[in-house]
């Protein structure tokens, strides 16, 4: 496991040969630690940052896969960590907070955050959480790769390059935005439940309040200049939950 201070961190060039890279963003030594300590025995290459300021620049040199980001650090927060980490990366953002509001919450999940889980937890739920984000599909995995563009409307999704585009530009979506949207689009005709969405964007071993759907939904809907009166895009379909809309 490598700490900023310690010099023998890697250099953001050449990704392990085996292993999953994850960054662990927390001011609690301890608890940072520990959490470095059980990602490292399931095989994750650990890089762990005690501040804010620091790990933006370390997130840029290492290029982690997921980052295990808690919301009160020292220098910049969590949340604007979080907003500068999406300027550059889409690895997934476990946001950590020692409170458990609901204004903390949708805050760190407003600027691009995957998960959230307040103190105390369990270490082992944490990785839990992270492996099943990691395993949960995508639609550029293998199953997916010969499957045509997709449009409604003026919108196009490309689910094998990842790519989306309204009106012929392009449209900057976090991965939990663009694998909501592929999977609405991949039955565009199915009216899907908070938990089958989950079931497909997250994993069926994600637990966890399912109105989590509800947040990135309302995020999608405003990268597409969409809202729920319209449901041009996403369509809410009221006791049941959300379908693809015509575009139109």
């Amino acid at each position: 496991m490598s700490d900023v201070s310690d010099p023998c961190v890697t250099p953001g060039g050449a990704r392990p040969a085996s292993g999953t890279r994850a960054m662990v963003v927390e001011d609690e030594v301890e608890l940072a630690t520990l959490l470095g300590s059980y990602l490292e025995r399931d095989g994750f290459e650990v890089t762990v940052v005690h501040d804010g300021l620091s790990a933006v620049a370390t997130a840029r040199e290492v290029d982690p896969d997921v980052l295990v980001l808690d919301l009160g650090l020292p220098g910049l927060d969590g949340v604007e960590v979080c907003r500068q980490l999406r300027t550059f990366s889409d690895a997934y953002v476990v946001m950590l907070t020692a409170r458990s509001d609901e204004v903390d919450t949708l805050i760190g999940l407003s600027v691009g955050a995957d998960h959230y889980m307040t103190k105390p937890f369990s270490p082992r739920e944490l990785v839990a959480r992270i492996q099943a984000m990691l395993r949960r599909p995508r639609a550029g995995h293998q199953a997916e790769a010969v499957v045509a563009s997709r449009t409604f409307g003026d919108l196009e999704i490309d689910p094998a390059g990842r790519d989306v585009w309204l009106g012929g530009r392009p449209v900057a979506l976090t991965r939990t935005e663009f694998d909501l949207l592929a999977a609405l689009s991949g039955h565009p005709r199915m009216a899907f439940s908070r938990r089958q969405l989950i079931d497909a964007v997250w994993g069926p071993s994600w637990v966890g309040d399912e109105h989590l759907v509800d947040v990135h939904v309302g995020h999608l809907r405003r990268k597409l200049g969409d809202d729920a009166a319209a449901g041009r895009y996403v369509r809410t379909i009221r006791g049941v939950g959300y379908r693809m809309g015509t575009g139109r």
